[in-house]
């Protein structure tokens, strides 16, 4: 009997080719889109979960607010790690990170040296904190003494062709032998950190111990087993209390009690390891994160392509099941019973289900590379991942197949043969609200991702286009300037005399860089008067503002012909407001010294825009981290050309590397997530589209099904093509309206709480809305117009010759 079910089934399927296909693989595509974004949303849920202890782990981020200033990042004191230690039970140890970044490395003299990316100075309880597998050394000793490093896999055999290293040495950052003392397992890609060599701390922390204001290394710690969550909090605030509140008390005259009575705070936060991926909100990360909220935007994204696409199966099932009403009343007249009629009616729509599951796995390895280009991963598609997704997208075609297959199996199952058999079957369109309903949801959740994709385009044409107080266009960004040593400032002159060049600085900080030194400073020399500020502090040089374009509204710039600013400051706009200095006559600012302010910087965006513009204070200082070099030329391709030689001619540069970027690049890399999420929201939007249109198609076809009957009626009796074709259209439309009228609010509830996480927005606009409710209007029409004119061109006779 079932080998008889699953031939009949067939048969049918083969019959309808091109109907079955537009069913199958509607349904496919749902199902690979929902599995593509399982692959994606549990990589990034992953992340930080290969540590045994992830559980008990926890970074300490400073978080204050000081007179107005907001100072947030991963940074604490270089004893709050060792102290906290010392003084309370529950926490087991503590690493701390120093320099985490890239750095220079050379195998040997007359070597070429390479820039590594994942590079740190860390504390021994590195490995007792973390999962790092050793294949050669001891995790006990390894970071013991002073000039010794711990290298991965990756780096052993890229730099000595094996892992039997251990003793053999690396010249760092063109001034250091360092001695390897092992070599670690490659870091899983789902973390937060990648330990490609960590040198050992050594002294780097004697002269920082005593310096409780100055937030220097970067800290973890391991609680013991048992020990909460709150726990660890309420330590962190007790020590906060007894190591800083002394030295923040002779600063601003008043302890942390008084301090939050006038509104600000002074804390450190522990936030757990698997948070700090997709929870953290610092800008100055070590790797760039993910976004708690783009994983819910996708897991929704992902239901909703799930749900059109079945209901897109539905419809289409429905839609040709009406058809098969006369097949039903046959079988019934030639014996069969009506669980028969049940079984394999259901069995069809279950077995089409399975066939489109299978599809939409080869659909979905075909897609993956695509994916991990777009979203910067390396997800695969293993048979690990299918032993537990693979379930539930079983089920689903199974619950899919079973409610796709219920309308036939139990409606027209129960048909009376004899009215059946004369066509009396039809009960209108009209009365079918369950499935009018189903298309409104399809194109509910369709407009939705429309308005989604519309407004985060929108978005990132605002920032492209803002300006942001300084010019990015044509300027050369220099990355290893520090290695030249002595011979930046001669390199810099050098570069300025090229032709096409206009300027060129030597900085530690640009606009394009999350990267902010915060640092306190005072309006009086007295310590203790309450009036601390926590400044954003740039060193920069004489050439910074005309270099980056940005404008002077106050004071003046920098000078070398005036020796005296090297104990000079400039501020942007808000520091000044801040600090109540639009006047510049005679004033100072304090820090260890006495600066004199001579210059007020129009306001420009430091890092994106979603965070607020903040204090900034420019001092001199010989910070040569990068070069900035503003291009005025046709030629860029000769201007680089020169400026890479005189880079590699200037003395002990040989072998050196010359990397640059284009600050127009660094900006737009600092929106690359928001991009991905604009391209793969586009993607889905179409998928949807498609399957909506698909529903659509099915819906169209069972209505002209149902009234084949009504509209031979018409035409006989001098109805035209273009009336009947209006009449059908008339019904869809509506549909779509009434699905633009629930999309419409919902959809700018929600992307208006997504552009709260930027400080500088757009508006979203009335046109967004037009725009999307245009394109679902279109595309209904565009998808009925061939069935329903195909249905008001058929000869009357064929519908009304039983009557």
């Amino acid at each position: 009997m079932l080998k008889n079910y699953l031939k009949i089934a067939l048969r049918n399927l083969w019959k309808h080719k091109g109907f079955s296909a537009i069913t199958i693989f509607g349904l496919a595509i749902g199902l690979a889109t929902c599995l593509l974004i399982t692959l994606f949303v549990t990589d990034e849920l992953s992340y930080d979960k290969f540590n045994a202890n992830a559980d008990r782990i926890y970074r300490l981020d400073a978080d204050f607010l000081i007179n107005g200033t907001i100072f947030h990042e991963r940074n604490t004191p270089a004893a709050f790690g060792p102290s906290l230690k010392r003084d309370f039970p529950q926490i087991e140890e503590f690493v701390r990170f120093d320099n985490q970044g890239k750095a220079l490395v050379k195998k040997a003299e007359g070597e070429e040296t390479l820039i590594e990316e994942n590079t740190s100075f860390a504390d021994p309880g590195v490995f007792k904190i973390f999962s790092l597998p050793f294949i050669v050394g001891d995790p006990a000793t390894a970071l013991s003494q002073p000039n010794t490093l711990v290298i991965s896999e990756r780096m052993a055999r890229k730099y000595f062709q094996s892992t039997d290293v251990l003793g053999k040495t690396l010249k760092m950052d063109n001034t250091t032998f360092y001695t390897i003392t092992g070599v670690i397992r490659n870091t899983p890609s789902q973390s937060h950190l990648h330990f490609d060599m960590i040198r050992s701390m050594g002294h780097r922390t004697d002269d920082m111990m005593d310096r409780w204001l100055s937030n220097s290394y970067t800290t973890y710690i391991l609680a013991k087993p048992g020990v909460s969550a709150s726990r660890i909090q309420q330590i962190i605030n007790e020590g906060t209390r007894r190591y800083m509140e002394p030295g923040l008390m002779s600063y601003l005259g008043e302890n942390f009690a008084q301090l939050e009575k006038h509104g600000g705070y002074f804390r450190y936060n522990a936030i757990a390891l698997k948070d700090i991926h997709l929870r953290s909100t610092n800008n100055d990360e070590a790797e760039p994160g993910g976004n708690i909220t783009y994983v819910y935007i996708f897991i929704i994204t992902g239901v909703l392509i799930l749900l059109i696409a079945c209901v897109n199966f539905m419809n289409l099932s429905t839609a040709r099941s009406a058809g098969r009403a006369r097949e039903v009343g046959v079988r019934k007249v030639l014996g069969s019973e009506k669980r028969h009629l049940v079984f394999q009616f259901i069995s069809e729509s279950v077995l089409t289900a399975f066939f489109a599951l299978l599809i939409a796995v080869i659909i979905a390895a075909a897609l993956l590379p695509y994916l991990n280009n777009l979203s910067d991963k390396s997800i695969s598609l293993h048979w690990t991942h299918l032993t537990w997704i693979m379930p539930g997208l079983i089920v689903t075609c199974l619950v899919v197949g079973l409610l796709a297959g219920s309308y036939p199996a139990f409606f027209l199952s129960s048909f009376e043969p004899v009215q059946v058999l004369k066509g009396k079957y039809s009960k209108g369109m009209k009365g079918s609200w369950l499935r009018n309903g189903l298309v409104v949801f399809q194109f509910t959740a369709t407009i939705l991702m429309l308005v989604g994709t519309l407004v985060i385009f929108k978005q990132l044409q605002f920032i492209r286009n803002s300006n942001t107080g300084y010019n990015r266009e044509q300027v050369l960004v220099l990355q290893n300037i520090g290695a030249l040593w002595n011979h930046a400032k001669s390199f810099q002159q050098e570069v300025k005399q090229i032709p096409g060049v206009v300027n060129a600085t030597i900085t530690s900080s640009l606009p394009t860089s999350e990267y902010r030194n915060t640092n306190s400073y005072s309006k009086t020399p007295m310590a203790g008067d309450g009036k601390l500020m926590a400044l954003v502090e740039w060193m920069v040089d004489a050439d910074y503002i005309p270099t980056m374009d940005m404008q002077v509204v106050g004071g003046r710039n920098f000078s070398p012909q005036m020796p005296s600013d090297t104990n000079a400051v400039l501020l942007n706009e808000t520091a000044a407001k801040v600090l109540g200095y639009e006047d510049l006559k005679d004033r100072y600012l304090y820090n260890e010294g006495q600066f004199h302010v001579i210059g007020i910087v129009k306001d420009f965006n430091a890092g994106t825009m979603k965070s607020k513009i903040p204090p900034l204070i420019f001092r001199l200082g010989e910070y040569r981290q990068y070069m900035a070099v503003r291009i005025k030329s046709n030629d860029l391709t000769g201007v680089l050309a020169q400026i890479k030689d005189k880079y590699q001619n200037q003395q002990d540069m040989s072998g050196q590397p010359f990397r640059y970027t284009f600050m127009d690049d660094d900006f737009d890399h600092m929106y690359k997530a928001e991009e991905r999420t604009g391209q793969v929201f586009t993607i889905f939007a179409v998928l949807a589209i498609i399957i909506a249109a698909m529903g659509v198609f099915g819906l169209v076809t069972y209505a002209a099904e149902q009234r084949a009957k009504e509209i031979g009626i018409r035409k006989v009796l001098g109805a035209s093509i273009s009336g009947i074709v209006t009449l059908l259209s008339k019904e869809f439309l509506r549909l779509v309206i009434v699905a633009i009228l629930i999309a419409t609010p919902l959809s700018y509830v929600l992307m208006n709480r997504w552009l709260q996480d930027f400080s500088y927005r757009t508006n979203i606009g009335w046109m967004v809305f037009v725009i999307a409710a245009l394109v679902a209007i279109g595309i209904t029409l565009l998808t009925i117009s061939f069935r329903v004119i195909k249905a008001a061109l058929a000869n009357p006779v064929h519908s009304l010759k039983a009557e």
